[in-house]
């Protein structure tokens, strides 16, 4: 046939798909123009400018900056150091964000490259994306489905949904059946039209709604933001205030600039934002070599804080991978074990998992192939004869023993294996395999064995589901897959309530009733992706903290819609593209290492939020005292910096790469200001009765010494306190700290940076 532009012409259509009726190139034309087209738009919600724009813009960049700026201008570069946080603090923020939309912007359900349509008649290869609404595309055993559709003619066709819908058993379909984009071809052929192209496809639909921007929620950013925001409100009158008495104090404007700034930067913990970025960039880095992908920082605190996990079935508790439990040969005796053998080898490297978990267990006892009947969606078996061997029959048990006339005989057992959890297989011995016997489907078979296999558990899955169940996490199985085969891999990890699962067509619309179902429950099966996102805002609105591990398209809405995704390394594109941690080599048991990070970083980020906070409070308190008083500000902002470096910085940073394991208990904000109140309260009245008492007696740059020492001393006991246990490398903090600190003053060099002299006082 002639090549066109863009697409081949290849073959006219098959004799099954005969009849029907394509679109012809005129038809294919309107709908293009109409935009009924395969193109869905690929955007997240931020652009790089948005990104940019709200990290820079911010209310405490503006103040910081416009602070920086006068100091350049009317001081001494010395007295800008506070900038260097501002620059670093912005820059780590528009890099996070930037990499969470690169890994949005490369979300992708539908991979499909090309797609077989009936276009005037005959059969063209063409780009998915040039498909339109009304094509009939022509899909094959292997083939992605490019869009969503109505079955017309079915060749034993047989489509994998567990992509979608996380049930593992392919779904057959017959004509009048729905297609969904995104699930794969299994068997058989078919053809089918397109009902809903582009962005209207489900695949594209979850895509987009999975590809809507949403940062982590972060307890310990959340509590710093509040702590910013009530400085915001502060910072204004009293900076009014300082300025007004700095101006009549000293004289001059430049001189009451800097002592209104100096009060001002003092005010504000930006060191605290900066080292928990840091401490959450270390913490992702240490998950990277243990095999844990954190995409965005705060992810790691929000996991520390997770109290219910819901995971799917497979890819988590299981490998994937079917392993042969036993064969219950009954009167058949070893002979039937030996035929399971012969029968899986007779077809060559199959792909069916199935027979490959059997060849795995069983040996070949090398008997001799003479004729072979391969698997059909509609027989539902598979037949093999050998030689001095006779035929055998290896399938579904309820269609091999309705053939065989004996349904209810072994029917009981079977069912009882199916609700036990297994997946079973029936192996029975025929007479004839004779083309027109199959062909009418009188197939005359004498049962001898089931076949029993089972999904392969993790080897670590246990042991992480007990060390969540120690500490307290409610555990969630949400799969597509039947409930009782949920219920039995469930049971076998260890999982409490396993004993009761849920099917989906069973849960209640009704959120209230929801919710309490799903605060009872510990196992769900049939469970369908809109379902599974019910079922975590249910967990959500009940107050608990919802993590989501998934590893199909079914769970992208749930992932998304958790307060933590995660997900696994061989999982869907989408799911690794909205899970904010991905287990690269996909084991569970990896889990509990990143709970105890975010329990490190939680509890250490606690312990130096203190020593911010208290550098807040009494910087607060002197910048007000000293402008109502109309004294001079006894502080520099480079002798401000020397405080903060190394009685708060340093310090705080060292004690937040400590080890620690404590457990997540909410409250932190209001625990750290229980102690870093009094504590800054206490450091500003010293300081302020030794100047009440030495400003007759001591020049002004004696008394911004005296000050400098005394909040040093009193910075340096705080940081004791907060260092304990002190039986250990925290003892020498302290100590290491203070003889920095006395360095900067007997060094003459330095003396002279800070503007720093020795009291008469003290001769």
């Amino acid at each position: 046939m002639a090549t066109q532009s863009g697409k081949i012409s290849v073959s006219v259509p098959p004799p099954w798909a005969a009849g029907i009726e394509g679109l012809n190139a005129e038809q294919a034309a309107k709908a293009r123009t109409r935009g009924e087209v395969n193109v869905a738009p690929m955007q997240t919600s931020r652009s790089l400018a948005s990104i940019v724009y709200a990290n820079v813009f911010t209310r405490f960049n503006a103040i910081l900056t416009v602070l920086l700026g006068f100091i350049l201008a009317l001081g001494s570069p010395a007295d800008a150091l506070f900038g260097v946080v501002l620059v670093v603090n912005t820059a780590i923020g528009i890099i996070q964000e930037w990499r969470a939309k690169r890994t949005l912007d490369r979300l992708s359900i539908v991979v499909v490259s090309k797609a077989t349509v009936i276009r005037d008649g005959l059969l063209e290869k063409i780009a998915a994306k040039d498909i339109v609404k009304g094509d009939v595309i022509i899909v094959a055993t292997g083939e992605q489905i490019p869009t969503d559709g109505e079955v017309l003619a079915s060749d034993g066709l047989e489509v994998d949904e567990s992509l979608l819908t996380g049930e593992s058993v392919p779904v057959q379909k017959n004509v009048g059946a729905k297609l969904l984009s995104g699930t794969v071809v299994t068997a058989g052929q078919g053809a089918y039209r397109a009902t809903r192209v582009g962005e209207q496809a489900w695949a594209a639909r979850v895509a987009k709604e999975a590809r809507t921007f949403k940062l982590s929620r972060s307890e310990l950013q959340a509590g710093i933001d509040r702590i910013l925001q009530v400085i915001g409100w502060i910072l204004g009158p009293v900076a009014v205030v300082l300025f007004i008495s700095q101006r009549a104090v000293s004289g001059t404007f430049a001189d009451a600039t800097v002592a209104t700034i100096s009060g001002l930067v003092g005010m504000i913990p930006q060191g605290l934002v900066l080292l928990t970025s840091v401490a959450f960039a270390v913490s992702v880095i240490r998950l990277g070599r243990r095999k844990a992908l954190v995409q965005e920082l705060p992810a790691v605190e929000v996991l520390a804080r997770v109290d219910a996990l819901c995971f799917d079935k497979t890819g988590t508790l299981t490998t994937g991978e079917l392993v042969l439990e036993k064969v219950d040969a009954l009167d058949a005796g070893p002979l039937a074990e030996q035929a399971i053998g012969a029968f899986v080898r007779a077809f060559g490297q199959t792909e069916d998992p199935m027979l490959k978990a059997i060849a795995k267990a069983i040996p070949d006892p090398g008997w001799q192939i003479e004729k072979t009947i391969p698997f059909s969606p509609q027989r539902r078996w598979s037949a093999a004869s050998f030689a001095k061997k006779g035929a055998w029959v290896l399938g579904a048990p309820e269609v091999i023993l309705q053939a065989a006339g004996n349904p209810t005989a072994w029917g009981e057992r079977v069912h009882s294996l199916a609700k036990a959890g297994y997946r079973v297989l029936l192996l029975a011995k025929t007479k004839d395999l004779a083309d027109d016997v199959v062909g009418r489907g009188h197939l005359q078979a004498q049962p001898c064995a089931l076949v029993l296999l089972t999904e392969s558990l993790r080897d670590d899955a246990a042991q992480t589901i007990a060390f969540f169940r120690e500490q307290g996490v409610a555990l969630k199985v949400i799969s597509g897959d039947n409930p009782l085969t949920v219920a039995a891999v469930a049971r076998a990890a260890g999982i409490a309530g396993a004993d009761a699962p849920v099917d989906g067509g069973v849960l209640p619309d009704d959120e209230a009733k929801l919710a309490s179902m799903v605060e009872s429950h510990a196992v769900f099966g049939r469970i369908g992706p809109q379902q599974k996102k019910a079922m975590v805002v249910a967990l959500q609105e009940r107050g608990h903290t919802v993590a989501m591990l998934g590893d199909g398209v079914n769970d992208v809405l749930a992932i998304k819609q958790a307060d933590l995704g995660l997900t696994v390394g061989s999982a869907a594109p989408a799911c690794k593209a909205v899970a904010k941690i991905v287990l690269t080599d996909g084991r569970f048991g990896v889990l509990p290492r990143v709970v105890s990070e975010g329990r490190r970083v939680l509890a250490n980020i606690e312990r130096v939020a203190v020593l911010f906070l208290t550098k807040t409070t009494y910087a607060t308190l002197i910048s007000l005292v000293v402008g109502v008083l109309f004294w001079p500000f006894p502080l520099l902002p480079r002798q401000f910096s020397l405080i903060d470096a190394f009685t708060i910085g340093v310090p705080a940073f060292l004690l937040s790469l400590g080890p620690a394991r404590q457990r997540f208990r909410p409250g932190f904000l209001h625990r750290a200001l229980i102690f870093s109140v009094p504590a800054g309260c206490l450091i500003a009245l010293c300081a302020l009765l030794a100047l009440a008492f030495t400003r007759a007696g001591l020049t002004l740059e004696e008394q911004r010494s005296l000050a400098t020492a005394i909040i040093s001393v009193l910075g340096l006991i705080v940081l004791m306190l907060v260092s304990r246990p002190l039986l250990s490398w925290r003892g020498w903090l302290p100590l290491s700290m203070a003889a920095v600190i006395a360095a900067a003053f007997a060094w003459p060099v330095s003396r002279t940076f800070l503007n720093l002299s020795i009291p008469s006082l003290f001769p």
